[in-house]
């Protein structure tokens, strides 16, 4: 799922050649963000769009090759006129008479003749890895032969199952016909070679998949257009009347650094160096990228009055900024019991909540503050559940695609923390504010806490080889941002106990996530919402009273989380429930879809009740006689610490509730496991009817986790 659709889109034509272009945005001024080599697309903005869209408006289209524009097949559909071209008709095409143009690698050369040729349409120029001829290309390429002498036939392939890297010295690879022979695995070595910092194989892959959208043919047609030479870059460079900012990565294995410090002092401008980037950074160093754009963009904006307070330290009250996970409403639940327990620590603590629905109608329910910067969210729940199949949701990999919007909510909050003043951030389990914190620790205003019940990515066994050296480099990724930043996290706290952490490795020569979890965190035991743990049979007695349960009635409740993924499972119990009641007399079943989950998509049996979003849902967990629910830790861990019997079918392919979840409840005794795939609408009757009458005896769950959580917050006031 994108983080932000388009506005608008098109299509212009140039010379017979269809141009795809997106609008995006509303504010001046406008940003055209260029098309490079014909290798990838428009896509390869993805990091850059949902930002820069929030302060300006932004137009981006696909070069001639790849992507939703045509693929010609002659060599001047490539070459620099066209190319400006192209540029000229999109600005034509959406209304723009101006532009700040943004340009990486090969683009470079068009953003130099735009400026220069048609100074009235262009505000300012940024190149980002200037590919231009200012210069000799990198030692490895210039070795590595011309483009139409015979490949080395001994050219091992590039490392797919690995980490997309291969030696400089297969830049034998750049060549018209290993091109037309092997363009996958050139791909491959390429954006290895783009994406050479480490733990970078999303955007190996992103990169590669935008490859595979074109061929070698087409590459060997746009490697045969006209490119401008140094005397025409000079020239252009000479006759700027705009601005320039240059950035370059200083590990750049596609473009030597020198090409842009020679552009920087042509022109006159700005030389941002990234040191230890590459060629791409506006993936690999998105926050900065998007920064230094924005930071070039404003010159252009009209400069408006601003109004400013500043308070002395005795009017500031104590703040709170709590990011909530909205994958399910499991944090929600935590969060809130937290934060009820932080308010008589410190009493006066004003608490704003950034997060997205489902938590903001829970937090709503609760009267707490949702910031308003939080309606700028992309949302999470949304691209969880286009990730999900029939009761499957590969985690690990829909977290890894959720990259852009993950940058994007990341950039929302630095935005508001640039604006506001917060005394204590709270994260739990905020995947964007955690890695690009670290990624980009000058950022940090504020003391941070960091909250989670798992630690460890862990591979499915379907994923095999690849999936295993991935959530490897994942973890050591993250073992190294604590490594090199053991202060940045002011508390990292671990919802549970040192036991619940699963005994097992982060990866081939990685520590064991038991021993290092130990170390690197406090354990503030498991926090309950604010049900009843446990209650006595007076008390729940009272409890089903209440909530219109009647004598003689086995309640059997049936929830499946709040992320709307679980709606399989829940058409599932509806089928299993004529059957059920046959087995159980007095059997009431209520399934509860949750907020994102339509009740009418669930086929109701008669005597079976649908009931949409419950608030009060921990009360009838603990009210129950049995429950069936996903495996979330939330819901199953309400069930234990209230000692009531439940089944739990876990996610296919979900790594944290098939490993993690199912540790801990095992170590509590609790719950019976039933895997999907086996599951059919008999089997699942037969097991309500064993398990309503099963008497349970639970590890207990001590009910002070939210008191200890909030404890360890109040010290870092």
């Amino acid at each position: 799922m994108r983080a932000r659709q388009a506005d608008t889109e098109g299509f212009i034509e140039h010379d017979g050649v269809k141009i795809h272009f997106e609008v995006y945005g509303e504010g001046g001024p406008t940003i055209l963000l260029l098309p490079t080599w014909t290798l990838v697309h428009k896509r390869i903005w993805k990091m850059q769009l949902p930002y820069l869209a929030r302060h300006f408006r932004v137009v981006t289209y696909d070069g001639p090759g790849n992507g939703r524009s045509d693929r010609p097949t002659t060599p001047p559909a490539y070459g620099q006129a066209a190319q400006v071209a192209y540029a000229l008709a999109v600005l034509d095409a959406t209304g723009t008479d101006k532009a700040v143009v943004v340009a990486l690698s090969r683009a470079v050369n068009w953003a130099l003749e735009l400026a220069a040729e048609h100074p009235a349409r262009v505000h300012g120029t940024v190149a980002i890895g200037a590919s231009i001829a200012l210069t000799p290309p990198g030692q490895a390429r210039a070795a590595s032969g011309g483009l139409d002498d015979p490949p080395a036939p001994d050219l091992p392939p590039s490392a797919v199952p690995r980490l997309g890297t291969d030696p400089a010295s297969h830049w034998r690879k750049y060549n018209r016909r290993y091109w037309h022979t092997r363009h996958d695995d050139f791909a491959w070595f390429f954006m290895g070679q783009c994406f050479n910092e480490p733990h970078s194989t999303k955007a190996v892959e992103d990169g590669v998949g935008w490859a595979l959208e074109t061929t070698g043919a087409v590459l060997d047609v746009e490697s045969q257009a006209d490119r401008p030479d140094r005397d025409a870059l000079e020239s252009w460079c000479a006759r700027l009347t705009s601005p320039v900012l240059v950035l370059h990565g200083s590990a750049d294995h596609v473009v030597p650094l020198a090409r842009s410090e020679a552009l920087a002092e042509l022109t006159g401008g700005d030389l941002v160096v990234i040191d230890g980037g590459g060629h791409i950074p506006i993936a690999r160093d998105p926050v900065q990228v998007n920064l230094h754009v924005r930071g070039f963009a404003e010159r252009f904006r009209p400069a408006a009055p601003t109004r400013q307070v500043w308070s002395r330290w005795q009017s500031r009250p104590q703040r709170v900024l709590y990011l909530s996970s909205p994958i399910g409403l499991g944090h929600a639940r935590r969060d809130l019991a937290i934060a009820t327990q932080l308010r008589e620590l410190r009493p006066g603590v004003q608490i704003d909540w950034l997060t997205q629905h489902p938590v903001t109608r829970m937090l709503a329910d609760a009267g707490e503050r949702v910031h308003p910067a939080s309606r700028f969210l992309a949302n999470e729940s949304a691209h969880v559940e286009s990730e999900s199949g029939e009761h499957d949701l590969h985690c690990f990999e829909a977290l890894r695609r959720m990259d852009e919007i993950l940058l994007a909510n990341f950039m929302v909050f630095h935005d508001l923390l640039a604006q506001e003043r917060y005394d204590l951030v709270v994260g739990d389990e905020a995947w964007d504010v955690d890695h690009f914190l670290h990624e980009n620790p000058e950022l940090k205003r504020s003391a941070y806490a960091w909250l989670t019940d798992f630690v460890g990515f862990l591979p499915m066994p379907a994923g095999g080889e690849r999936e295993a050296l991935v959530a490897a480099d994942y973890n050591a990724e993250m073992i190294g941002h604590i490594a090199r930043y053991p202060r940045l996290r002011d508390r990292s706290i671990f919802v549970g106990d040192p036991d619940d952490v699963v005994d097992e490795r982060f990866g081939p020569d990685l520590p064991r996530i038991r021993d290092w979890t130990s170390e690197h965190y406090d354990f503030a035991g498991y926090v309950t919402g604010a049900g009843p743990a446990a209650p006595d049979a007076g008390t729940r007695a009272a409890l089903r009273a209440s909530l219109g349960y009647r004598d003689g009635e086995r309640v059997c409740v049936v929830t499946v989380g709040g992320s709307g993924v679980g709606g399989h499972l829940l058409r599932l119990v509806a089928a299993a429930f004529p059957e059920a009641a046959r087995k159980v007399p007095g059997l009431r079943m209520i399934l509860v879809a949750g907020p994102r989950i339509d009740p009418a998509s669930v086929p109701a049996p008669a005597g079976l009740e649908v009931r949409p979003y419950v608030p009060s849902l921990d009360r009838h967990l603990a009210a129950c006689d049995l429950a069936v629910v996903q495996g979330g830790l939330t819901t199953c861990m309400e069930l234990t610490a209230a000692g009531r019997p439940f089944i739990y079918v876990p996610l296919r392919n979900h790594f944290e509730q098939q490993f993690h979840v199912t540790h801990r409840l095992r170590r509590h005794g609790a719950g019976r496991r039933m895997d999907y795939d086996t599951l059919t609408p008999d089997t699942l009757a037969a097991a309500i009817a064993e398990e309503i009458e099963r008497p349970v005896t639970y590890r207990p769950v001590p009910g002070d986790g939210a008191a200890r959580a909030a404890a360890l917050l109040a010290e870092l006031f």
